[in-house]
């Protein structure tokens, strides 16, 4: 860059350092005075397999043998076994989605609402011109 020579620090390495920042600025105080810096996860619960009817059981599987088929080589051992307990109880809520009954003419439960409100123009009524000097509506010759 003809030759000039950078005193301050580069892009990458602010946001290094901004991402550190804040991420010590959202420990809590009583997680940093113990000496543990991560919190341990509660231990996950294995799925009933038993309370699946025998298709979901086969499509939650076959879920899990497709990303297996895909992405295999990336997992670990541990992700494999974490993949398939959330394989398994992501079926049961598909389930109960897929027990309402619908219908090509049924309407959305929920409309989209925009988060602005544009303002609504007035349209005047054919005939009313601009308003006189005395307030007054004068009409469109």
């Amino acid at each position: 860059m003809n030759g000039k020579k950078r005193s301050g620090i580069s892009r990458r390495e602010f946001t290094r350092r901004a991402a550190i920042v804040t991420a010590v600025s959202l420990v809590p105080a009583s997680a940093a005075a113990s000496n543990s810096t991560i919190a341990e996860a509660p231990p996950q619960q294995t799925p009933d397999l038993s309370a699946l009817p025998p298709e979901s059981q086969a499509e939650a599987e076959a879920r899990y043998q497709t990303i297996l088929n895909l992405y295999g080589t990336r997992f670990s051992e541990a992700q494999k076994a974490d993949l398939r307990r959330l394989c398994f109880a992501a079926q049961p809520p598909l389930d109960r989605l897929r027990s309402f009954a619908i219908d090509n003419g049924s309407a959305p439960s929920l409309y989209l609402k925009p988060l602005i409100e544009r303002e609504v123009k007035h349209i005047m009524p054919p005939g009313v011109g601009r308003v006189g000097k005395a307030g007054q509506a004068t009409k469109k010759p």
